[in-house]
């Protein structure tokens, strides 16, 4: 090949759900440049190992795999505790790459772009992080069923007649519960289920007597109560996942040897950034930000960054990448909290653009904005100081913001007389 070779000895693998293909480059005898021997192994953890001991036997030093679902985790397992340099590459990537033969097999073009230098790892965080990533993802999921369950008690609620949702926030607190195990039990009296309200709702006992009489049949009670034991479940789970996180993040430290718990409380610090967020988002991007050269880095690695697209001076779409979704997602959630905080750097930030491009795009930029944050206090090892809501005014010129402001209630029919404060 007229491209360089960077790699004496490596690999490179097309994984599958039932079998996984290898391709093994070496330097080649006499005139022979380059040997290459491919060799297929079932996807069983005993055929894994037989592949390892095959690269050690060939002197491999490094080894990359295309990210194929799940099933290129075992694989980098059984590969990681043998201690080869591992790269998991973007399938995309692969084949965008000119020169692809249509009989050449996945494992042996991954394996000779791999010796060229030509591929690029993606991020694969340490053991501990990964284990992280499963517990805070499973949690979200056991979230979004929750939600679809309360959902299911309001249809069926409205189904039966029983306005609860219009007088109480919660149908699923402790009042809105005592009251539905009543219904469920046989009760019916609109008076009676109304006094089983706690705390402020009692203020609204007429409204809850006029909100319960409805047709509550047999049949709702059956279809309520087989929700509220799949939500009790549901919370239980909840509560058992949040005890296994909260006890990672206080067992482990990073290579710096800050505890992760300290990692969690910076990002907590953050306008819109709860505690359970702040986990799911040091799931995702671990807590070691030599990975990521600069924030600019670790924003465009998780698809919140716009795009880079510009040819021949002119400017195509900048629209986000895919990135890493887990993450995009409770970053949003988190831009639309900071959003509704008071007084606040990120809120200041999000209204100002929402009235230009839009409250959607307004809450990217704001989650943008939260990664980068992320990035510099994990790094500094430090809490967030906020600029305050008023730093677009400061920073711009304070007249110019005076004089428009004067021009609006000129606009409305209003004389100002300006008296500068003491």
């Amino acid at each position: 090949s007229a491209v360089d070779v960077v790699l004496e000895r490596c690999a490179g693998i097309d994984v599958g759900k039932d079998e996984v293909v290898a391709c093994v480059r070496t330097p080649g005898s006499g005139r022979r440049g380059r040997r290459k021997e491919t060799r297929t192994f079932r996807s069983f953890l005993g055929d894994l190992e037989s592949m390892a001991e095959w690269f050690t036997g060939e002197g491999v030093t490094e080894v990359a795999m295309e990210a194929t679902g799940s099933y290129w985790k075992p694989v980098w397992h059984v590969l990681e505790d043998r201690g080869f340099d591992l790269k998991l590459v973007n399938a995309h990537h692969v084949k965008i790459l000119p020169g692809r033969k249509s009989d050449v097999l996945d494992a042996e073009w991954i394996a000779e772009l791999l010796e060229h230098g030509l591929l690029r790892g993606s991020f694969v965080p340490p053991p501990v992080i990964r284990e992280l990533r499963d517990l805070t993802r499973y949690r979200k999921r056991l979230v979004q069923t929750h939600t679809q369950e309360a959902q299911r008690v309001q249809k069926t609620l409205e189904d039966a007649g029983i306005k609860l949702d219009s007088v109480a926030s919660d149908v699923l607190g402790v009042s809105g519960r005592a009251m539905l195990r009543a219904l469920i039990a046989g009760e019916r009296d609109p008076e009676v289920l109304a006094e089983m309200a706690k705390g402020t709702l009692r203020k609204k006992i007429p409204d809850l007597q006029q909100a319960l009489r409805g047709r509550f049949s047999q049949h709702h009670g059956l279809l309520i109560a087989m929700s509220l034991d799949h939500i009790d479940h549901l919370e239980a789970t909840m509560a058992r996942l949040d005890a296994q996180i909260d006890a990672m993040f206080a067992a482990n430290v990073n290579e710096a040897g800050v505890p992760f718990q300290r990692a969690r409380d910076h990002l907590d610090t953050i306008p819109g950034v709860a505690k359970r967020a702040a986990e799911a988002i040091l799931a995702e991007i671990g807590v070691d930000m030599s990975r990521f050269p600069t924030a600019g880095h670790l924003a465009s690695w998780a698809g919140v960054a716009p795009g880079n697209n510009i040819t021949g001076g002119k400017r195509g779409s900048g629209r986000t990448t895919k990135g890493d979704v887990w993450l995009r997602d409770i970053l949003n959630q988190c831009a639309w909290a900071a959003a509704r905080t008071r007084d606040t750097y990120l809120s200041a930030q999000f209204w100002r653009l929402a009235r230009r491009i839009g409250k959607k795009k307004a809450a990217m930029a704001v989650a943008h904005s939260i990664l980068v944050i992320c990035w510099h206090l994990i790094t500094n090892d430090t809490d967030y100081d906020d600029l305050g809501g008023d730093y677009f005014t400061r920073r711009n010129d304070p007249d110019r913001h005076r004089d428009r402001l004067i021009e609006q209630l000129h606009g409305l029919g209003y004389r100002v007389t300006l008296d500068r404060a003491a």
